[in-house]
């Protein structure tokens, strides 16, 4: 009897001695089997069916709806079973049926013709045979299996001998290395045993230097000390001495003061009788003057005037200062017309602001102290700035305070550049000599005309109304630059300079309408700050001015016909009995300051416009 060496079930499958199923019945449960087993496998399979269990033989596919046969043949089976019953031998292929599996009559045989004499007549297989091609492919690739996995083999055996080799090589050099390491700290300890005395004594000398030093330099700053304070006793001493001699010098100071005054209280009222006396005798000497300059002119000469300001100062140096610039080539140098050039823009662009004249004046101050030579740097200056009124526009009254603001801070660091300037405002207009020409003293209308400043244009005499014009802003240039007066900051020609002119001006020159223009335009300038400083005495300049050049001006106006005169009489009339000299000009106080002046008392606005932090230089 055969039975099965497996337990009687397997996962709830139990072993079916009677098993009833078909063929497909059986192929069916086979493929469900293999997916439950697939699902299961926690490892690969070796090989996935890919087409379902079948036969191809036509007799198996007519005897599928019989039950499967196993038939064992008798060479499978051990020699002791050999003799056993057909009956027997079908039990025991019985015992073998599983689960819905139906053993049906299986015989086995020890010959091969027995598998022929089944009852069917036919043979039916599970698997098919191998045939001969196949077999040979299947030994051929295990030989070639064998083959590469052998090369495989001897590949790792190879590297894993290289392997071995390069490691004991990498512990000998390892070896090698930790040997050298070793010597190196060996011969450094070495070194540093022999060294050691010699650093420590180095190192001892070095902080003996050090100290002997600090007491070096210890003993030359107690000594400093000293000396120091023995510089300042003897300075104290000698400042106790000064003290005292100036107190000595300010006393006899003011006893000569109180005696000068004495005497000058005593000299005033002979002075005051004296007054109106000389004045009336400098102008008889001075008419006396002009008339015998007029008779020694030459033909074509000029007939200047008497007065010691007909050759200012400033003419000789600015006549020397022009020979000196011709020597160094100022119309053919191209960098003498590019720094002119810096100078005019900058000149220029000034506005009524108080930043403006800061910025500007300090730029121009640096301009003057370039490399470039100064006496051409301060003539570029003054015909620049004269150079403005040339063209007057309908904000030079305004602006013009703020030019004469520039020029007083720029003059203040070079004084020169004030005199060079008005020597060229003199060549340009006689009157802020003031000079009077005679028209009688030369041959030709022309000659006189260009000796009291007309300018040709296109060949011909520009027209009275132009020359007034530019006179007038020469003259407001010039009163404009008299009454300027910054804090802390000299002018060189001031409002003492501006009284004596108007003086000179009323002494030495007639009434025609060249100085009637000029006396309006330097009036309205400067009436102000001459008000302000000499009040009474510039009422009675004003008085004269209206009693005798006014009269003198109607009467000119009556012989001449003039009607030109008739309208700056009455602006000089107006000017005087409105009292616009009460009035403090437009634009004379720079703009970012009005504001704060309509609160600020004019003292306290002074002082902090012109407060040292706030200077233009």
């Amino acid at each position: 009897m055969l039975e099965l060496r497996c337990p009687p079930s397997v996962e709830g499958i139990a072993v079916n001695l009677q098993p009833d199923w078909s063929f497909d019945s059986l192929i069916s449960e086979l493929n469900s089997l293999e997916k439950k087993l697939n699902a299961s496998s926690t490892f690969p399979l070796p090989f996935n069916k890919t087409r379902s269990r079948g036969f191809l033989d036509a007799k198996c596919n007519e005897s599928s709806s019989r039950a499967f046969v196993m038939r064992v043949l008798d060479h499978y089976m051990p020699d002791a079973e050999s003799d056993v019953g057909e009956e027997d031998h079908d039990r025991s292929l019985a015992a073998l049926a599983g689960r819905r599996f139906t053993f049906g009559d299986l015989c086995t045989s020890d010959s091969e013709d027995s598998e022929d004499e089944l009852t069917h007549g036919g043979q039916c297989h599970l698997m098919k045979k191998a045939g001969l091609v196949e077999g040979a492919l299947s030994e051929i690739t295990h030989e070639h299996q064998l083959s590469v996995t052998e090369e495989i083999r001897n590949e790792i055996l190879a590297l894993e001998s290289k392997l071995m080799s390069e490691n004991e090589k990498f512990a000998l050099a390892q070896a090698r290395i930790e040997k050298y390491i070793e010597a190196r700290q060996e011969m450094e300890r070495k070194f540093d045993l022999q060294y050691q005395p010699i650093i420590a004594e180095e190192l001892d000398n070095h902080l003996t230097a050090v100290q002997r030093d600090r007491e070096h330099r210890s003993q030359i700053e107690e000594k400093r000390i000293r000396d120091d304070a023995a510089l300042e006793e003897t300075k104290r001493k000698q400042k106790a001495v000064e003290k005292a001699q100036q107190e000595a010098e300010e006393a006899r100071r003011q006893a000569e003061k109180k005696l000068a005054e004495e005497a000058k209280r005593a000299a005033l009222a002979a002075d005051r009788r004296a007054a109106e006396a000389a004045k009336e005798k400098e102008r008889a000497a001075t008419a006396a003057a002009v008339a015998r300059q007029e008779a020694t002119v030459e033909s074509k000469g000029v007939q200047p005037h008497t007065s010691k300001e007909v050759n200012p100062p400033g003419c000789r140096k600015c006549m020397e200062m022009v020979r000196k610039n011709e020597e160094l080539g100022v119309g053919s140098n191209k960098d003498y017309r590019s720094h002119g050039m810096q100078i005019a823009r900058r000149i220029k662009t000034i506005t009524g602001t108080k930043e403006s004249v800061r910025t500007k004046s300090g730029e121009l101050i640096q301009i003057m102290k370039s490399p470039c030579p100064q006496s051409i740097s301060i003539a570029m200056f003054a015909e620049k700035v004269v150079s403005q009124c040339a063209n007057p526009t309908g904000s030079f009254s305004n602006a013009v305070y703020a030019y004469c603001h520039v020029i007083v801070l720029v003059t203040s660091q070079v004084p020169t550049a004030m005199e060079i300037l008005l020597a060229e405002l003199n060549r340009v207009c006689i009157y802020t000599v003031p000079k009077y020409y005679s028209q009688s003293g030369f041959v030709t209308k022309e000659a006189y005309y260009k000796a009291i400043g007309y300018q040709e244009e296109d060949g011909k005499m520009e027209s009275p109304n132009s020359y007034v014009a530019r006179l007038s802003s020469y003259m407001k240039l010039y009163g404009a630059l008299v009454q300027t007066e910054v804090e802390g900051v000299q002018n060189y020609h001031g409002i003492k300079e501006g009284w004596a002119w108007l003086a000179r001006f009323l002494n030495i020159l007639p009434a025609n309408l060249y100085t009637a223009n000029a006396l309006q335009a330097f009036l309205e300038m400067a009436g102000f700050a001459l008000h302000r400083r000499y009040k009474s005495q510039f009422r009675k300049l004003l008085n004269i001015i209206s009693c005798d050049f006014c009269n003198a001006l109607r009467a000119a106006s009556r012989e001449r016909g003039d009607s030109r005169l008739n309208k700056v009489i009455t602006g000089i009339q107006s000017y005087i009995e409105s009292n616009q000299f009460l009035n403090e000009p437009k634009g004379r106080l720079l703009q970012g300051s009005l504001l704060s002046h309509q609160f600020v008392p004019e003292s306290n606005y002074q002082e902090q416009y012109y407060s040292p932090s706030h200077r233009y230089y």
